[in-house]
């Protein structure tokens, strides 16, 4: 088993190595591409920039999900002083990126460093303290710039992409720290259960597939999965905070989020296999959360739906979770699809 949660803590430090907020992830699918086609899959890349892949089974046919997009941020103009003014993408909280670095990546492949600021940062200088909204928000290159036109001249304009670092820690005492755990952890989840699948000859009683999506965190990454597909299961952060039951440790099992609740049946089943597995887990209901599932329903597939996934603490933010919360929630997929 630690094999297994090995190659998951490495498939995430690469994966979120991998800039892709919404909108920039063809350098995270061809990495998934071209893993899974090594691993011996056949995998495929949809015109929107889902991958899919089959793991094997036939019959009743089970999709379990993740995304590799992730929250970031777009050049939304260029101001008098050469900096960068930026627009949202996806839930991005400003207050938690207020000071960290950034790439910029342009549309002709040029990549450039910078920080996030707000207007006025400087305590020694500041008379009051600049709220940090997105309109307060400056992104200052590392480059002699003091103009437009000199930003302007780096080949930096309108619509390229900011990616915040992801600073990825895992420590000794196994805690996984990183910006962008939702959802790289899960999705190297899934790419584990890809190894598994492969190293054990693991059989199922019907198809089994793998999805990674790429616009979960703007609604629709989800919208779109094999129209013969019954069942699926959105394989994302499980929250924690106050006035729910999960830990980093764990895996979570959501009956319920901002969408309503998930599949009352198959949210008894997973939760009776980690009762009899012994996992450790929680069933709980998110309040502020949306999920691929969820744009896979609204776009009018008649299927079951569920939600799990690994403990992760500040989400959106800079974000932790721990091995014990992987090695969780990978047991828990491995005996569902195979019993």
């Amino acid at each position: 088993m630690k094999h297994y949660i090995d190659f998951i803590a490495e498939q995430l430090k690469t994966l979120t190595a991998i800039p892709s907020p919404s909108g920039y992830t063809k350098h995270a699918t061809d990495y998934l591409m071209k893993l899974l086609q090594d691993m011996g899959y056949e995998p495929k890349l949809s015109r929107k920039g889902n991958v899919f892949v089959t793991l094997g089974g036939d019959g009743e046919p089970l999709v379990l999900a993740a995304h590799v997009d992730t929250l970031g941020a777009m050049v939304r103009s260029i101001k008098d002083n050469g900096r960068l003014r930026p627009t949202t993408l996806g839930g991005h909280v400003w207050s938690t990126a207020d000071g960290e670095n950034c790439t910029i990546h342009t549309r002709d492949g040029k990549v450039y460093t910078g920080v996030v600021l707000n207007t006025e940062p400087s305590t020694h200088v500041a008379d009051k303290k600049v709220e940090t909204l997105e309109e307060n928000m400056e992104i200052l290159l590392d480059e002699p710039v003091s103009t437009k036109a000199e930003t302007l001249a780096l080949g930096i304009q309108t619509g390229d992409i900011i990616a915040m670092d992801p600073r990825t820690v895992i420590t000794e005492s196994g805690y996984i720290k990183s910006r962008f755990l939702d959802d790289k952890l899960s999705a190297s989840i899934l790419l584990g259960i890809a190894k598994i699948v492969k190293d054990e000859s693991l059989s199922f009683h019907r198809k089994v597939s793998l999805l990674f999506t790429v616009y979960e965190e703007v609604g629709h990454g989800g919208s779109f999965v094999p129209e013969d597909t019954t069942e699926m299961i959105s394989v994302d952060m499980g929250c924690v905070g106050a006035d729910l039951g999960c830990t980093e440790r764990m895996v979570s099992i959501c009956a319920k989020d901002s969408g309503g609740p998930y599949n009352y049946d198959l949210v008894t089943e997973l939760s009776n296999i980690a009762k009899e597995e012994q996992l450790d887990y929680a069933i709980d209901v998110y309040p502020h959360y949306g999920s691929d599932v969820e744009a896979t329903l609204h776009a009018g597939y008649d299927i079951r739906h569920g939600l799990i996934g690994p403990g992760v603490y500040a989400s959106h933010n800079y974000e932790r979770s721990h091995l014990d919360g992987v090695k969780n929630t990978f047991l828990l997929l491995t005996t569902y699809i195979t019993r």
